[in-house]
């Protein structure tokens, strides 16, 4: 896979797959730094006699550009400048940029890099620093370990008998015990090494029990494993962005390990950012990324995490690398999402039917309230609109279900026609005319679609006989299963 790079030297640039058979080994944590000094990275690789290198770092999963540099005639590069690099996991990227190598930059800020043959990177020389040296070392022993236990591997899956399987089980856990044991020494013999702290942070931790028989096993398992999920790591420490491990942990932390109920998240971020704070490229990072993954969140209920981002963080003026067009349009979606989080009171809507009699929502009394946003001419809302009255003629009605219907858009005329045809008679439907949407935005008060985020029908919500929100942005088939544990919830 070729490494490109993108238009402007400040972006992002994909990790080659080269890379990353690289960083097996780079799982780690960074030492610190001086923050006065210059920074001269010296690169040779006479296979080279033109091209341009690049001296890059890793920022969550991809290489940021941190220096380019021409090779002259010689096959030498030279990237400099006046102030130091942030320690970190860096990279060289070669004159065609289908090559990468790994090095570590720290304390030491004056590093010369020889690669003789880039078909044999692991042969690659870095002096300077001793920490490379340490790294050195480590990268070879894994190397061949690593082959090691692949033939043990193989040897297992060809054979033929159960005492032969047995033999090389045997040997491929002799192996990995061997590779721990050296990966513990280093930590043991080397404390302070960058290589020390990048191995203790790549550890997993060792669920207490083995073999869990019961339930109350598997938490116990669980909360052991998500206590101890951070063993190693700081986020009091910028530094710890400059590694390839640090986003895949972090997504999967949120992602995976994380109870996704909203309020356990919310109690962990701001724990964790608080932390940050110390750290400030750390917490943009961070910041950035969870404002990403839950602006639009993968789950229902989801969205109370970005509302509480924006009113914590953003609104306060905590998040001052973004533009403004980047805040407006968090912003705007913080104020399309705040009004409806589930858990919450609906907001009253106060429309008129195709007769021009008001028709408020919390006027329509019901066990359970079904908000429809809808349009005629929405070719999905034609099919949907029918089924849903269908399945309420069959079930809904029975057990005291109330539909209350919104006209989305200006088609008043198509709407009573599609209503008639359907013979939709024992819904509410309520319409905004032109004079109620002229005084909403002379007062510049929040109409129905922003608070709904209406931004495409239909749009659907289930309201309890309180008004409040159970669950919002529903397929048919959704709104039928939530309502049937509710029912069933109800009668115990």
């Amino acid at each position: 896979m070729e490494f490109s790079l993108p238009a402007y030297l400040n972006k992002f640039v994909a990790t080659s797959t080269h890379h990353m058979r690289n960083c097996f080994t780079l799982l780690l944590l960074i030492g610190s730094l001086t923050a006065t000094a210059q920074f001269k990275v010296t690169l040779t690789a006479p296979q080279y006699a033109s091209g341009t290198a690049y001296l890059t770092y890793h920022w969550g999963k991809s290489l940021n550009i941190a220096d380019s540099a021409e090779v002259n005639a010689n096959g030498v590069a030279v990237f400099e400048g006046e102030k130091s690099l942030p320690g970190g996991i860096y990279s060289v990227v070669f004159p065609g940029k289908r090559l990468t190598a790994d090095f570590f930059i720290d304390q030491e800020q004056t590093i010369s890099i020889t690669a003789n043959d880039t078909l044999k990177l692991m042969d690659m020389v870095v002096t300077g620093s001793p920490e490379n040296d340490l790294f050195k070392k480590y990268q070879q022993y894994t190397a061949e370990k690593g082959g090691q236990l692949q033939r043990a591997r193989n040897s297992y899956n060809a054979s033929k008998t159960k005492e032969d399987s047995l033999k090389h089980e045997a040997t491929f856990s002799q192996l990995n015990k061997e590779l721990a044991d050296y990966r513990n020494s280093i930590a043991t013999e080397h404390p302070e090494s960058m290589l020390a702290s990048m191995l203790n942070a790549m550890k997993e931790p060792t669920i207490p029990i083995r073999q869990p028989l019961t339930r109350e096993d598997s938490i116990a398992n669980y909360n052991y494993y998500k206590e101890h999920y951070w063993d190693g790591i700081t986020f009091m420490d910028d530094r710890v962005v400059r590694t390839p491990f640090f986003i895949p942990k972090f997504e999967r932390y949120y992602r995976e390990v994380m109870h996704q109920a909203p309020d356990s998240i919310i109690q962990d971020v701001d724990y964790k950012l608080l932390l940050a704070r110390s750290a400030p490229e750390l917490y943009k990072f961070m910041l950035n990324w969870l404002t990403d993954e839950y602006i639009n969140p993968k789950y229902m209920g989801q969205d109370a995490i970005f509302v509480h981002l924006f009113n914590k963080y953003h609104s306060k003026g905590l998040t001052p690398w973004l533009n403004e067009k980047q805040m407006e349009t968090i912003t705007r979606r913080a104020y399309m999402q705040m009004s409806n989080l589930v858990g919450e009171k609906a907001a009253n809507l106060n429309l008129v039917d195709s007769t021009g009699k008001l028709k408020p929502l919390y006027d329509v009394k019901g066990d359970y309230t079904i908000v429809i946003f809808w349009d005629p001419n929405c070719g999905h809302c034609k099919q949907e609109v029918p089924r849903i009255d269908s399945i309420y003629k069959a079930s809904w009605k029975q057990k005291n279900v109330k539909l209350y219907a919104v006209l989305s858009d200006d088609h008043k005329k198509e709407w009573v026609n599609f209503i008639k045809k359907h013979e939709l008679n024992e819904w509410t439907h309520v319409y905004q005319t032109k004079e109620m949407e002229e005084k909403e935005k002379a007062q510049k008060v929040a109409g129905f679609r922003q608070l709904y985020d209406v931004i495409q029908t239909p749009t659907i919500y289930l309201l309890d006989k309180e008004k409040r929100i159970v669950g919002k942005k529903l397929t048919l088939e959704q709104i039928n299963d939530l309502l049937e544990v509710k029912w069933k919830n109800d009668n115990k």
